[in-house]
This record gives structure tokens, sequence and C-alpha cells, in this order.
């Protein structure tokens, strides 16, 4: 049997820095992870970072490496009707970025601070149960190299994804679910070959959308639309070059150079949020709570967001101030998440074709870019939930 004040499930971005940030606080915590350290260290996701999650990162020592090696921009590109429009960023939102800098490596990053701190990870060790969430001592059940055991904790931390234990711990009666699930999915490669361009490119095109992205100077990230279910040994790399080519296309000539393809994947694009994100001492933060559409770029951040939150309430919580932040941190999050979704759903709902043989539908999207592209108004909304909205009480954690 393990002890401790805090028991976190998972070892992704979520998990791994609320372990970070209560440490700083003086708060004990286990994290357990079903994966190998290695597994968790090189799967590839979200690499787009709002100000306000690179603030945090860097106010709680946490992105030194970052600072290093993320490439910040100041603005995106949009692509329709042979077009380019460049959305500033910075100017709109008076002062305000985003850092592309790949989920993996913030991963490796929190690992590596947790080790130096000589707090306990547990890699290939699987949540099987939680018990006792009403309780003031509830327990995570788990299995190490086929051996049983338990965490008994003050409160756990459900960081472990849609599929994990902890969202499924929660009883039938006591949750509601909302899904949506798109009519298409992303193809996504990553490429040895430098960016085509200095920001994100995200198309609109009549054969669907694509998107140019990045993770370093040297590796591409790039993505095309395609339908949900798709076999990926139909798209060879000569096909998925070809297709990125006709979508990113412009009337002033850009061509995209292909390179090799280190890595393919499919994933669909859904929408999900259960609420509320706590269950008696159980807390669910980021995918365990909320899925977002790519588009957005708002997975990640929305996560770090949680976990901040989570972090303040529980300082606060072991400092004798109370309950309060405990108590409203499913309302304060879910807040900031039906925010990123509708955001999501608007970029998805835009950029995507949902019916290829709806003419209509195209020609009001290309409508509502060209609004976009000539309203100052419409351009800083755009800017503003890109950028992120603020982490309120980032200054001080109670």
């Amino acid at each position: 049997m393990i002890r401790t004040q805090v028991g976190i499930i998972g070892a992704g971005p979520a998990g791994l820095l609320l372990a970070h940030l209560l440490h700083r606080e003086g708060i004990d915590s286990v994290v357990i992870e079903a994966r190998s350290r290695r597994h968790v260290e090189e799967r590839v996701r979200a690499g787009v970072l709002e100000q306000g999650t690179v603030d945090l990162l860097n106010s709680t020592g946490a992105g030194e490496r970052m600072r290093r090696q993320g490439l910040v921009h100041h603005g995106i590109e949009l692509r329709f009707a042979g077009r380019r429009h460049r959305v500033d960023l910075f100017e709109l939102t008076g002062g305000r970025a985003i850092t592309v800098y790949g989920q993996h490596e913030l991963v490796k990053d929190l690992i590596a601070l947790r080790m130096a701190s000589g707090g306990p990870i547990l890699f290939e060790t699987a949540a099987v149960g939680l018990d006792g969430l009403d309780g003031d001592r509830p327990l995570i059940r788990f299995e190490n190299r086929g051996e049983p055991d338990e965490i008994v904790c003050d409160f756990i931390a459900g960081c472990d994804g849609f599929r994990g234990v902890s969202r499924a711990a929660i009883p039938a009666g006591t949750v509601r679910h909302f899904r949506k699930t798109y009519p298409f999915a992303w193809l996504g490669i990553l490429a040895a070959t430098p960016p085509a361009s200095d920001e994100l490119v995200y198309a609109h095109h009549e054969r669907g959308f694509a998107l140019l992205s990045m993770r370093s100077p040297e590796i591409s990230r790039l993505y095309l639309q395609c339908r949900p279910g798709e076999d990926l040994a139909a798209w060879p790399d000569e096909r998925i070059w070809n297709e990125l080519r006709t979508r990113l296309e412009t009337r002033d000539g850009f061509r995209l150079e292909s390179g090799p393809v280190l890595q393919k994947s499919i994933a669909a694009v859904r929408s999900h949020v259960t609420e509320p994100m706590r269950h008696g001492r159980l807390f669910l933060a980021g995918d365990a709570a909320h899925i977002v559409p790519p588009t957005g770029a708002k997975g990640l951040n929305l996560a770090a967001a949680d976990v901040w939150l989570l972090s303040r309430a529980l300082t606060r919580h072991y400092r004798g101030g109370g309950a309060d932040l405990l108590d409203s941190y499913s309302d304060t999050c879910l807040r900031r998440v039906w925010r990123a979704q509708h955001f999501s759903w608007w970029m998805t709902s835009m950029l995507h074709r949902f019916d290829p043989a709806d003419d209509f539908e195209f020609r009001r999207q290309l409508g509502e870019l060209d609004n976009l592209a000539s309203s100052r108004a419409a351009s800083v909304n755009l800017a503003e939930n890109y950028t992120g909205l603020p982490l309120d009480g980032m200054e001080s954690p109670i």
C-alpha cells in the first residue's frame, strides 16, 4: 500500500504538470501510468501552446527547453480561393502569440523535472479501479507487473484520457456526457522536410481542409481532411503529397516540397464533454473530461488550464483556506471548456467540407472567410480565442 496526498492517474501533460505544480507547493503526489516511459515520451500529439500555457510553464520552472527550442509564431495564415490572408495574432491581441512545441517534448521536460525532484512516477502500472470516492480516503487499485496494490490518498486526479478508468468510475446517474462526431477525419503525417511556411497555414479547399504545421525547423507536420475509417494503405506517400499540394497551392505560385514521411496516422474528429468534472474526491482533467476538434488547437491548453485550477484549489485546501475552489473547480473549468468547444467548432465548420455535394455551404464558407479577411473585429475574435483566454490567478496559487 502507498500513502500520499494526491493520487494522479496518467503521465501525460495534465498529470505530470499537476504533479509539478503540487510539488512546488509542498504537496505530495504519486503518478501512475499504464504505459512505459518510452511510450509516453515518443507519442506525437498536439504542438501549439497558447500564451497562457507558455506563461504558466515559464513561471513555474518548466519552460527552459521550450524557450530554447519552441517556435514562437506571431500569426497564422488562412488560405482560400487561391488567396492568402495572414492573421496577425500579436498585433490584434496587444502582444500575445503562440509557441509550437511538441507535446512529447513537454512530456519529456516534465518527466525530467519529476525525476529530479524525487517524486514517484510508476510506469507500466495500470489503474484497474477506484474506491471510496465519496469518503475522505479514496483509493486507487492498480497492478504493477501483475501484482495488485493500492494507493490511499486524500484526492484523486483522473488525468488518464478518454478511455481511462477515472471517467468510467463516476456513477452513471451523476454525470452527463455531451458528444458530437464530425463526418470526417484527419490524416496526419510527420515528414523529414523543413516547413514550407514560417507560420501555421489553415487551408480551405473544394477537396477538403489541409493544415501545414511543424515540429522543428527540420520536421514538418501536415494534415488532410479525409473520410472516417479510411485505410492508411490507400494513402501511399505520393498520394498524400499530391493532395497536400493541391489543397495548399495559391495563385502566387506557392509550391510544397515533399520529403520522407516518418509517421502517418488517421484520427477521428469529435467533441466530448463530461459534466461535472468532479465526483466526491475524484477530479477529472484533460482528455478524461473533454475532447475538442484539433482545428482550434485547444486540447493540451485546456488540460493545462484544468490542472492549474486544480493545483490552486488543492493548495488552498491544504493551507487551511477552505474548499471553495475545490467546490467551484468543475464549473470554472467548464466555462472555459465550452468557450473552447465553440471556437473549435467554429474553426472546424468554417474550414472543412461537410458534404462535398453541398455547393451552397461551400460558397457560404468562402463568404465567411472573406468577411474574416476584411473585418478587423472578426480577426480580433479569432486572434483572442486562438492565443487563448488568460489563466486567472496565475500570479498566485491562493
